[in-house]
């Protein structure tokens, strides 16, 4: 019989670590018999999916027995639509996780070198590690703010990729187009990829979620997600945008069908939709001066957001207090996977939902002074 110890798998694998995701509702529930349980982990909708989507999906659903569209060709034109772009310029996968791992394999090579601003998304080091490249960290500068300056300093003849999260997960903070313009001016043969995934939160006038450089010809690919705004998380539905050359390159290490039925028509129904946008977005805007206001009262320091989160500073006991919020039906996002064991992410969720977290915060808060 053979010894499964014999069986190695590749080196580069010791450098990965899964993605572990929130806990889910029904598992803390069970976990601790809690009766009521929120969610403000996984920076989702609140107000549930596209009205849209859920239509479309239920429209749709006797025609399960035929493959999906290879190309996802409705949803692609609907994306080159919106954005002003041509349908050859977009690619759909499932999930914007996967083209970040897509792009890794199409254009790394191993000991090639990834800049990754730090901290932010760790799947950017996970598509890095699995092609045997490396992950070159950037730290951002006081409150979390962008160094463009670092950044450009890290390139090397090795570099091959800079990931921009903007704004960024888990901080909230965004990089201003002055500043994107001048990592793209001064950037050559560099794949700059931004990652917009929050842009539909983001309010502030300075910003951009990149498309004009690709408008304008630059090696810059978008990265977007219907997870967020359009509240479709459970149907995994991503997108890039990209000039023409770099979305070929990625298709050649694409799998076909990659994007399931229900997901491209509930995505090409969502992206049309702009009465859900309209109001997640106020949702979202106000929910944050509920979470701003209260942490103002309880003097704990917190960094303003354009997402739909607030990364938030609880204390040298910080551990312990994420798990005390759990206990009493709170999940957060615990900061200590991003080197912030100081911190949670909380996500924006209703008024009642944020309410309720503001009291058990409280509580716990008062209690520990």
């Amino acid at each position: 019989m053979t010894n499964l110890t014999n069986i190695k798998a590749r080196k580069t694998l010791d450098k990965i670590q899964p993605y572990t995701p929130g806990k889910p509702i029904w598992e803390v529930q069970r976990e601790l018999g809690l009766d009521r349980v929120i969610k403000l982990a996984s920076n989702e909708n609140p107000l549930g999916p596209s009205p849209k989507a859920v239509a479309a999906i239920q429209n749709s659903l006797t025609e399960l027995n035929r493959y999906p569209d290879a190309d996802a060709s409705a949803l692609k034109e609907a994306i080159a639509t919106k954005f002003q772009v041509t349908p050859k310029q977009v690619i759909t996968t499932n999930g914007a996780d996967e083209l970040i791992t897509l792009i890794s394999e199409a254009f790394l090579e191993v000991g090639d070198e990834v800049i990754v601003p730090s901290p932010s998304f760790s799947e950017y080091d996970f598509g890095a590690h699995i092609m045997g490249a490396t992950v070159v960290p950037v730290a951002f500068k006081e409150g979390f703010e962008y160094d463009v300056n670092a950044l450009i300093s890290a390139v090397t003849e090795k570099t091959k990729i800079i990931y921009i999260c903007t704004p960024n997960n888990p901080t909230g903070t965004y990089m201003a187009k002055a500043d994107l313009d001048k990592l793209v001016e001064a950037i050559g043969d560099v794949l700059i990829v931004i990652d917009a995934a929050y842009d539909h939160f983001a309010d502030a006038a300075d910003y951009t979620n990149g498309v004009q450089y690709i408008q304008a010809g630059y090696p810059v690919i978008t990265l977007e997600t219907f997870s967020k705004i359009y509240g479709i998380a459970g149907v995994r539905v991503g997108f890039g945008i990209a000039p023409e050359s770099i979305i070929q390159s990625i298709l050649k290490v694409k799998e076909p069908f990659n994007v399931n039925t229900l997901a491209q028509i509930a995505a090409t129904a969502a992206i049309e939709d702009a009465e859900h946008v309209k109001t997640s977005q106020q949702t979202n805007k106000a929910g944050r001066q509920q979470l701003y206001k209260a942490f103002d009262e309880l003097g704990l320091t917190y960094i303003q957001s354009m997402a739909n989160f607030v990364l938030v500073q609880i204390g040298e006991d910080g551990e312990n207090l994420y798990k005390q919020l759990m206990a009493k039906g709170v999940i957060v996002r615990y900061g200590k996977i991003w080197g912030l064991p100081e911190y949670v992410r909380v996500s924006v969720g209703t008024e009642e939902e944020n309410q309720f977290f503001i009291n058990v915060l409280t509580e716990l808060v008062i209690k520990q002074a």
